[in-house]
């Protein structure tokens, strides 16, 4: 039998006690996911709609149905561009948000073409309050949520930039969308996406960790100033919407 010196047993004994703090971090990390959607009702975030004021929820477009936030559009008669947005009320900058959803039903009469199965999760965002009554979208970066038609491809997990602009592999894109290399999700079905958000730098992932996207140096389009944190906010676009989770990591503590 091979004797094992004092060293050899030193080292074996720390790098087990290594395995031992990397998992205890893994499962602590793992704790701290918080739902910022409680799954009963819409405490703690606000709505604006273009043309009304803050927290008229027209015609009921966000509401709570079996569990589900919904984005609904059966009390519209036509869309006439009421493009919405409900906001988390309370700003981050480093995080991981995870959020499951499909899309479901057909688009509200009157939506535009490029809309259809169209959602998004807004971050970095403004204010709800600080938007103007007739804007459209807030200035944010957007992780476009897009379904297929039930053929073709329609990558998913896009980037738009309304009112900003990022940099990818150092280069400054400042086209409105940036295609991903998310496969296609056609019909109703869930998908899981998580956004890893650390302060201007961004990974987007799909469904089982698998990355799509990156880019970096956030930035304000008209001034060029640093986007490092702000608001999250979800998207109605004129196709009904489901999210059954929404829940964020934050990171915040461990980058001060």
């Amino acid at each position: 039998m091979k004797k094992i010196n004092c060293l050899s047993l030193s080292a074996l004994i720390m790098g087990l006690f290594g395995i031992v703090l990397l998992f205890s971090c893994s499962v602590d990390w793992e704790a701290e996911w918080r739902p910022l959607f409680n799954g009963e009702n819409l405490d703690d975030w606000d709505i604006k709609i273009r043309g009304f004021e803050l927290n008229d929820n027209h015609k009921n477009t966000f509401r709570v149905e079996d569990g589900l936030l919904m984005v609904s559009y059966d009390e519209y008669e036509t869309f006439e561009d009421k493009f919405g947005h409900i906001f988390f009320n309370e700003p981050f900058s480093h995080y991981k948000l995870r959020v499951e959803y499909r899309f479901v039903g057909e688009q509200a009469e009157g939506g535009p073409g490029w809309a259809y199965r169209n959602n998004g999760i807004m971050f970095h965002s403004q204010s709800a309050e600080s938007m103007e009554l007739d804007q459209d979208f807030p200035t944010s970066i957007e992780a476009q949520l897009l379904g297929g038609p039930g053929e073709g491809e329609r990558p998913n997990l896009s980037v738009c930039t309304p009112g900003t602009h990022v940099m990818i592999d150092g280069e400054l894109r400042t086209e409105h969308c940036i295609t991903s290399e998310g496969k296609t999700w056609h019909g109703d079905q869930w998908v899981t996406v998580e956004v890893h958000v650390f302060g201007d730098s961004i990974v987007h992932h799909i469904s089982e960790n698998d990355t799509v996207l990156t880019y970096h140096n956030l930035q304000l389009s008209d001034t060029g100033e640093p986007l490092k944190e702000g608001y999250i906010a979800l998207q109605a676009e004129s196709h009904p919407t489901q999210f059954r989770k929404v829940e964020i990591l934050d990171l915040s503590d461990k980058y001060e």
